[in-house]
């Protein structure tokens, strides 16, 4: 359902997937959350996000986010603030051993965790807004393990079923704060577009070894889904990446795979990878399902390396040849730091993306004159 607001976006319309890279500077103050009283921190954080919100603005943005900068990471600061998580599973993840979160007690939430953030986000925009939440799927597949979970949620579905009732809960306060659009992000669902993955071969991320069954993990993700979206007054979008750690990707594949199994999925757009190599090709979008718009990546993030405004312009046009211009919004590939530490400064995300503005503008202008 489109607001006042997105109704009102042109064809190619710009925005973010949600993160920007933090500055220092907001790295340091969520580093002493902890130590602070929470009405300092979130004042602190209010001049930041501020900041984050004008950034997106002054790039030409048509849509903006606040840039997640409350967030050590998009899925964790969901975790942290539900409870039910501890840091206890080891494994590796290209080449590195790492320890993460898993469920080990039941997930409790008295009132949404993320109203206020989405109350300043649409208080301080001047554009349309975009809140990001996480999908109950991708979070089932990643912090669900029979080793440390089953005691607290026997298995995956009673975990699926406990975060899409939490997560529907959010959405509706989102909404309710007055942001525009919500953004569910599930990256785990682009695990579906890689050929090797499926077929068994190895991967560098150690918790993806395990068999998959897209036909009926797809369908569990798109119910819950619906879950969320059922009676929203917003836009929702659903965001598919190939995850970033690094600037390397942790999948491969286009999308023919999966765009087929989404024809029940009841969102307004899709936003999916075409810039990094490995991922979307224009042609993918002749199986969109035809009640679905789409926001084409077209901006890389993981590359260091500036994309020329032309070289934007021209991944959007190529999508313009199977869909209409009023069907594409154009977005940078995936947030810029989906983690508060990941490497891309905000200058060159500022840089990105006062490109990528340049570019959906050569996009309009050419459309207009055919």
């Amino acid at each position: 359902m489109r607001t006042a607001r997105t109704a009102a976006l042109p064809p190619f319309y710009t925005q973010v997937i949600g993160s920007l890279p933090r500055p220092q500077a907001v790295r340091d103050l969520l580093a002493r959350r902890e130590a602070l009283p929470e009405a300092e921190f979130q004042a602190a954080m209010d001049d930041m996000t501020a900041f984050a919100i004008r950034l997106q603005e002054t790039a030409g943005l048509d849509v903006v986010s606040d840039g997640e900068w409350r967030r050590s990471h998009y899925v964790g600061e969901f975790l942290r603030r539900v409870g039910g998580f501890a840091r206890a599973r080891r494994f590796q993840h290209q080449g590195e051993t790492k320890l993460t979160d898993v469920v080990v007690g039941k997930m409790a939430a008295a009132e949404p965790v993320f109203a206020r953030d989405a109350a300043f986000l649409a208080g301080h925009a001047r554009q349309a807004t975009k809140f990001a939440l996480p999908s109950p799927f991708l979070i089932m597949t990643r912090y669900w393990h029979a080793d440390y979970s089953s005691n607290a949620y026997p298995t995956p579905r009673h975990f699926l079923d406990h975060l899409t009732e939490l997560l529907a809960a959010e959405a509706r306060a989102v909404a309710a704060a007055g942001v525009d659009i919500i953004q569910f992000d599930d990256p785990a669902l682009t695990y579906f577009c890689d050929r090797a993955l499926l077929a068994g071969e190895a991967s560098h991320d150690e918790r993806l070894r395990r068999p998959w069954n897209p036909d009926r993990e797809v369908a569990d993700a798109v119910t819950a889904l619906n879950a969320l979206t059922e009676g929203l007054p917003v836009e929702t979008h659903l965001h598919c990446c190939h995850s970033v750690y690094k600037r390397r990707s942790d999948v491969t594949g286009d999308y023919k795979p999966l765009l087929p199994r989404l024809g029940g999925l009841r969102v307004d757009r899709l936003n999916l990878e075409f810039a990094y190599q490995g991922t979307g090709q224009a042609d993918d979008l002749a199986l969109l399902p035809p009640h679905l718009a789409m926001g084409m990546g077209v901006v890389d993030v993981r590359a260091a390396v500036l994309q020329s405004v032309e070289e934007i312009a021209d991944l959007a046009r190529a999508g313009a040849a199977f869909l209409a211009p009023d069907r594409i919004a154009l977005n940078p590939d995936c947030g810029f730091a989906p983690d508060a530490g990941e490497p891309p400064t905000i200058d060159e995300a500022y840089e990105k993306l006062t490109r990528l503005s340049a570019a959906a503008q050569v996009c309009r202008e050419v459309a207009a004159m055919q």
